[in-house]
């Protein structure tokens, strides 16, 4: 009964409001940032090969610091995980191929969105002890003056990637290995647990690193696998590209989808896998040592291209191309199936240890958002230990929990916080407009652009950093 209650509440809200939220944002964001998301790309590259420095007081005081490509990794490492594996499949299992078109748009607009919950991270951030804290709950009390919001943010934050989240990732894991290798559920949960508990327990810093090692060599192994894939069947990759499109529009119902449940599958797995809007990725985005907020805004925003673009359409096109879509199957056991249809036996093992890739580095860092939100609503220390355990004993229970009782949960949150994010993004926006002409404004002029938290006077005692 209550996962029927949580099945229905959320595909109400899904269905009749956030769609239109989501949808309507990015379209408004993207329309006026003038396009920053298609005009700017070479910008968004050079940020993401361009080297960082600490801050001023960083250096003085001799502190760690994270630059911005290890946030960018630790984003990515959310971002990139079950969501272009399992969520993909089961998109198309349920949507049909035209979900792949609908997620395809939602990534072309929404990395708008992600551009501006990233610049507000970074204008409203925290320093702690060791690295910059920040997110939605920060911009919500320096920004709108409403804790009591930022807290319960907070606290969806924590349940949904924390929590529920992080079981979705181990039941993925778990259901890729024990068809694979035929290992029992719950004993691949417990190595789980005690594999992320070995990374959490050295705090951010040994997030980042962990991320930035892992993130790049799983996205580049997988990217070649598909390319492989794709060159082997390109003879039908046009006759793919038009039932993606023809089904999109309804105009060739495949596997019995229809639009409506093409564009609902379409925006939901695509926000799940680029989370633009949810107010995840600005956690990580917050991070970063740099010398402007707006060059986070862009690294994520090219995050989403990242992640939609080029890793979920890797999924599509291998499931798509193996001719399986229909077959009943749903998830990673979907994409297994694919991937051992075109590769034999090597590809379902290569698919297995992709997906522990995908999925773990998705674990630690749904953690790091959960701590930051813990970090928010109280400075003591022990909640954070407490909730390290309870992060590990849910990457645990995801290997009893079925897939769709973990996806219900999942969309409700999701929903949840979209909309409290969306209403705080859309308050502060004026802040983030105003960076973004300050930074392309110092670079004609052939500057490094900077920021001084004396350029927005009317906030300047808001604005904890950027001294």
């Amino acid at each position: 009964m209550f996962f029927t209650l949580v099945d229905n509440v959320q595909q109400w809200l899904w269905t009749y409001l956030i769609i239109t939220l989501l949808v309507g944002c990015s379209l408004y964001f993207t329309v006026r940032l003038g396009f920053v998301q298609f005009r700017k790309l070479g910008e968004m590259t050079r940020q993401l090969f361009a080297s960082t420095s600490d801050d001023k007081n960083a250096e003085q005081n001799g502190r760690r610091h994270i630059n911005s490509f290890q946030a960018f990794a630790i984003s990515l490492a959310s971002r990139v995980g079950t969501g272009n594996l399992a969520g993909v499949a089961s998109a198309i299992a349920v949507g049909g191929p035209g979900a792949v078109f609908w997620m395809w748009m939602m990534a072309l607009l929404a990395s708008a969105t992600a551009f501006m919950e990233a610049t507000l991270a970074q204008l409203f951030k925290h320093r702690g002890k060791d690295a910059f804290y920040g997110g939605p709950a920060y911009y919500m009390l320096h920004g709108l003056h409403q804790r009591w919001l930022g807290i319960i943010f907070g606290v969806g934050i924590i349940v949904t990637f924390g929590m529920a989240n992080q079981m979705i990732q181990s039941r993925t894991i778990c259901d890729a290995t024990s068809v694979a290798l035929g290992f029992n559920s719950l004993h691949i949960s417990i190595v789980l647990s005690l594999l992320m508990m070995a990374v959490i327990f050295g705090g951010v810093q040994r997030i980042s690193r962990f991320s930035a090692i892992v993130v790049p060599i799983m996205a580049v192994g997988y990217l070649i696998l598909s390319v492989y894939v794709l060159i082997a069947n390109i003879q039908h990759v046009p006759a793919m590209l038009s039932l993606i499109v023809k089904s999109a529009f309804g105009l060739r119902q495949a596997g019995g989808a229809v639009i409506g449940v093409a564009v609902m599958q379409g925006v939901k797995r695509g926000l799940f896998s680029n989370e633009a809007g949810e107010g995840s990725a600005p956690h990580a985005a917050a991070t970063a040592s740099i010398s402007h907020p707006v060059k986070q805004g862009l690294l994520q925003s090219m995050g989403v291209f990242v992640d939609t673009l080029v890793i979920c359409t890797c999924t599509a096109f291998v499931i798509l191309l193996s001719g399986l879509y229909d077959n009943g199957e749903d998830g990673s056991i979907l994409t297994g199936s694919a991937m051992e249809l075109h590769l034999g036996a090597l590809g379902r093992w290569y698919l297995t240890t992709i997906v522990f890739l995908f999925a773990f580095s998705t674990i630690i860092g749904n953690y790091f958002y959960g701590e930051s939100n813990i970090r928010f609503i109280t400075r003591r220390h022990w909640p954070i230990q407490a909730f390290r355990i309870i992060s590990a004993m849910t990457v645990l229970f995801g290997g009893v929990i079925t897939l769709q009782q973990a996806w219900s949960i999942i969309d409700l949150m999701m929903a949840i916080i979209v909309i409290i994010n969306l209403y705080a993004v859309m308050r502060l926006a004026k802040y983030a407009y105003r960076l973004k002409d300050d930074y392309f404004r110092q670079k004609r002029e052939g500057k490094d652009p900077t920021f001084h938290r004396s350029m927005l006077p009317e906030i300047e005692q808001d604005v904890e950093c950027w001294e």
